[in-house]
């Protein structure tokens, strides 16, 4: 089973669609394999959970803005 894991933004239910049905639909015309056979996984991650270049992705946006 194919997997996919999207970590990002929290997404409104549309987009949430929109984005599981354009992966899953790429990566099946690019591999051969049925689309029944995807699992895409959508995780969402805030600026206070990662780290970008070894700082927290909040302190970075607030340093850009300025």
């Amino acid at each position: 089973m194919p997997t996919f894991f999207f970590y990002g933004p929290e997404l409104d239910d549309n987009k949430k669609r929109e984005l599981i049905k354009s992966v899953t639909d790429k990566a099946s015309k690019l591999t051969g394999i049925d689309k029944s056979a995807f699992v895409v996984y959508l995780r969402p991650s805030s600026p206070d959970t990662v780290g970008v270049g070894g700082e927290l992705l909040r302190d970075r946006i607030e340093r850009e803005r300025v």
